[in-house]
């Protein structure tokens, strides 16, 4: 296979022009002359710029400004975004949650790359991606600024665009003959991090943080820590391995840590191994780590779990009721008249909110909750709607296929989208008989209905974790056109979860915190306390809606459930909550860091009482109430289909994957 072609920024017009300016600009106020008066010492502001702003929902009136600042220590580079203070004029956004997206002194080396967006009309911003998978908030530069700040950027670290995605630029991946040379050798600390297992290191030797956020680098409380992390390591540079790494690539700024491709630790690590890159050798998880034995002159002594305030136990006795039997053929039949349309939609949505559907129902009663049948419907209706939607279906899927040989090679986008569809179909649910063994037909139909819908939705297109969503789907369907339209139905409601900006997950992940304020405050506190408010923890829970979580029936049992919409359409965020209040004693009393509590979460993987945790999550969104809707922001995914057929019409930048 051919190696991808990584260009390097020189050709990029943008920085062309930049160049001319950029120390001007990088340096005003000569803060990149001098340390400023809030950083620590030694610490020096390359970049600064004002009225950088961070959109959490759509309204402008809860748009939050601050001052994003590039930060050069010893021969690292840092990045922050702190909020105004005093800028709070909405009741529903505090100056305490605008702290919540604050972005304390990231490391380059835990930057996998930057996203460029210049639209022709509106403000430029970038996307900030972890080298774990997850991203910030995108900063928008409301009075320019992001040539500035990618040129600052570049001088500091490697920085190379991606031929793949002219404004995606990837930091420090050494994508060349020697790099790779240097990591099949497997030098200790000559390849990413993310890819070492999980093995002690001394305290001296703590690997920086993969969130990103942690205060333990608040370079505006003047923390020593920065300090402490360069002393660390400084210590290093005598391990003659990583000396022979560090000479051999001196010249392209070697930090610490090598972009991995970051959808791919997000989807496709197995349970046993999931986010592994987690599992570092840092100081502050000595305590719970089994393998490092305490000293003898130390008690340790069990850390005291704060009361659950709701006590969910007793809370799930009195407002949750007790799971039902799945809706069987003869029950279904009373929901419908003798012309086959639904009498009772209300009835209906509470019957499946309870107890599901049975399987061989539900090819029907899918059509219907997804909103791709109406509940008025005939038989002769609906039999109506699926010849006309399969010839449909057939008229785009032709787009594609008669593309030619010769047409492929000169349409980027679509060999991108193509690749990504056929990489990702045969990693898909293959321990599943209906999608298991060599040549097997279905597999071609989840690849024709993901490619499809990348024309029928160009704008979207096709990301990473779609595959996921498709594949009950089409499981339940056995049929390309109806698994189609269903998945269109779906992605009407989820689509935003994939937009390249990631407002839809950030607007839910902050409705999270929210509910978890509102419904365990001790437990919010703690979270608070370890820096994990942004609730990245959850984020493959909500993206994938537990798909990875569950087993393959319980998947669709809880799709189904939620799908009604009964109770609340963001019934999948108390969901969340109950699975974090049902595990805070366990979490609060091992003490554990968001490094830990992403593994945890992620290993619990199978072992998730789906019936139990629904009646938590009913018992939850009855107590919460009028105040638990408050907490969700207007707009939040999964929105209410509308009357009129399929509701999704938001605007998109390009795929991102």
């Amino acid at each position: 296979m051919q190696e991808t072609e990584i260009h390097d920024l020189s050709d990029d017009a943008d920085y062309a022009a930049s160049q001319q300016q950029g120390s001007a600009s990088m340096m005003q106020c000569e803060s990149g002359k001098r340390s400023s008066s809030n950083e620590p010492e030694g610490a020096e502001v390359v970049y600064m710029k004002d009225n950088v702003t961070i959109h959490p929902t759509q309204f402008a009136s809860e748009r939050i400004s601050g001052i994003l600042k590039l930060i050069k220590q010893s021969s690292s580079l840092f990045m922050t975004w702190i909020p105004y203070k005093g800028q709070s004029t909405n009741a529903r956004l505090s100056e305490k949650d605008m702290n919540l997206y604050t972005i304390r002194a990231v490391p380059f080396a835990d930057v996998r790359s930057i996203r460029r967006h210049t639209p022709a009309f509106g403000w430029q911003y970038i996307i900030v991606v972890l080298s774990s998978g997850l991203a910030f908030p995108p900063l928008y530069f409301y009075n320019g600024g992001v040539r500035e700040f990618l040129a600052t950027v570049k001088q500091h670290v490697v920085l190379l665009r991606s031929a793949e995605h002219a404004n995606v630029f990837l930091v420090n991946d050494f994508q060349n003959p020697l790099q790779r040379t240097l990591s099949s050798l497997e030098l200790p600390r000559a390849v990413s991090l993310s890819i070492v297992p999980s093995t002690p290191v001394s305290g001296g030797e703590s690997a920086s943080q993969e969130n990103g956020e942690r205060t333990d680098v608040d370079v505006l409380d003047g923390s020593p820590s920065i300090r402490q992390f360069y002393r660390r390591e400084r210590q290093k540079v005598h391990d003659p391995a990583r000396d022979i790494s560090m000479q051999l690539l001196e010249k392209f700024s070697l930090v610490t840590k090598f972009a991995r491709e970051a959808t791919s630790q997000l989807f496709w690590e197995t349970p046993s191994n999931a986010f592994s890159l987690f599992e570092r050798g840092s100081s502050n998880l000595s305590a719970i780590d089994s393998s490092q034995k305490p000293r003898d002159d130390v008690l340790e002594l069990p850390v005291p779990v704060p009361p659950d305030p709701l006590e969910l136990d007793k809370l799930s006795l009195a407002w949750g009721k007790p799971r039902q039997p799945p809706l069987g053929l003869e029950e279904w039949a009373t929901f419908l008249d003798s012309e086959g349309r639904v009498v009772d939609s209300k009835a209906l949505r509470k019957r499946i909110f309870y107890g599901g559907v049975e399987h061989k129902l539900r090819k029907e009663v899918w059509e219907i909750l997804l909103g791709y049948q109406s509940y008025e419907s005939t038989y002769a209706e609906k039999e109506y709607q699926r010849s006309n939607r399969k010839t449909e279906y057939e008229i785009i899927k032709n787009q594609w296929q008669s593309i030619s040989p010769e047409q492929e090679k000169r349409f980027t986008k679509f060999r991108e989208r193509k690749g990504l569809i056929e990489k990702d179909v045969v990693r898909t649910d293959r321990s599943i008989s209906f999608y298991g063994g060599d040549g097997n037909a279905n597999l071609s139909f989840l690849h024709n209905v993901l490619l499809t819908y990348s024309f029928y939705n160009f704008d979207l297109g096709y990301c990473q974790g779609m595959s996921d969503l498709l594949s009950p789907i089409l499981f339940v369907m056995e049929d390309e056109s109806e698994s189609f339209w269903c998945f269109v139905a779906l992605m009407e409601r989820l689509g935003p979860n994939f937009n390249r900006d990631q407002n839809g997950m950030h607007s839910q992940l902050f409705a999270l915190s929210k509910l978890v304020e509102l419904l365990d405050a001790p437990l919010h506190n703690y979270f608070k306390q370890k820096d994990c408010l942004n609730y990245f923890i959850c984020f493959r829970w909500i993206l994938l809606q537990f798909k990875r979580e569950l087993e393959y029936d319980q998947t669709m049992r809880l799709w189904e459930v939620l799908w009604t919409h009964h109770l609340s359409e963001h019934l999948h965020l108390y969901v969340c909550v109950a699975l974090l209040k049902r595990y805070r004693g366990k979490i609060i009393g091992e003490q554990m860091e968001f490094d830990t509590l992403l593994k945890f979460i992620n290993e619990l993987s199978g072992h998730i009482d789906i019936d139990v945790t629904l009646r938590d999550a009913e018992a939850l969104c009855l107590c919460a109430g009028e105040n638990g809707s408050a907490c969700i922001p207007p707009g939040t995914p999964p929105s209410l289909p509308r009357e009129d057929g399929f509701l999704f019409n938001s605007e998109l930048d390009d795929t991102v994957l």
